[in-house]
């Protein structure tokens, strides 16, 4: 919002009129301290800001760490070792023997 000199201008004929010359000087004071407060609340607010566009960055890290808890919990061995200790075993199968104990077993041929 740009004003003018004409418009600036006018507006100080203005306050004087409804203010009057005496009370100009207190008014400019009062001006001048609002102004102050209002960039002080701006600058609380970039703060703010600030504070929190930096906390994402640190939420990400607790997650990382959650993920890393996470995998040194994992054991994907364990439910192989499950599934092997609670098959059911066939009884009527026989355990293979070994290539250098079967003496059926030619091993691999050469043409």
């Amino acid at each position: 919002m740009e004003l003018s000199i004409g418009e600036m201008a006018l507006i100080a004929v203005a306050i004087v009129v409804l203010f009057g010359p005496d009370k100009l000087p207190q008014i400019a004071r009062d001006l001048g301290s609002g102004v102050r407060k209002m960039r002080g609340a701006v600058e609380d607010i970039k703060t703010e800001i600030m504070k929190e566009t930096d906390n994402p960055v640190s939420e990400i890290k607790r997650e990382i760490e959650k993920v890393k808890d996470a995998a040194k919990e994992f054991n994907p061995m364990k439910n192989i070792e499950n599934d092997i200790l609670t098959a059911p075993k066939d009884q009527n199968e026989l355990p293979k023997p070994k290539p250098s104990e079967d003496e059926t077993h030619e091993g691999p041929v050469s043409r």
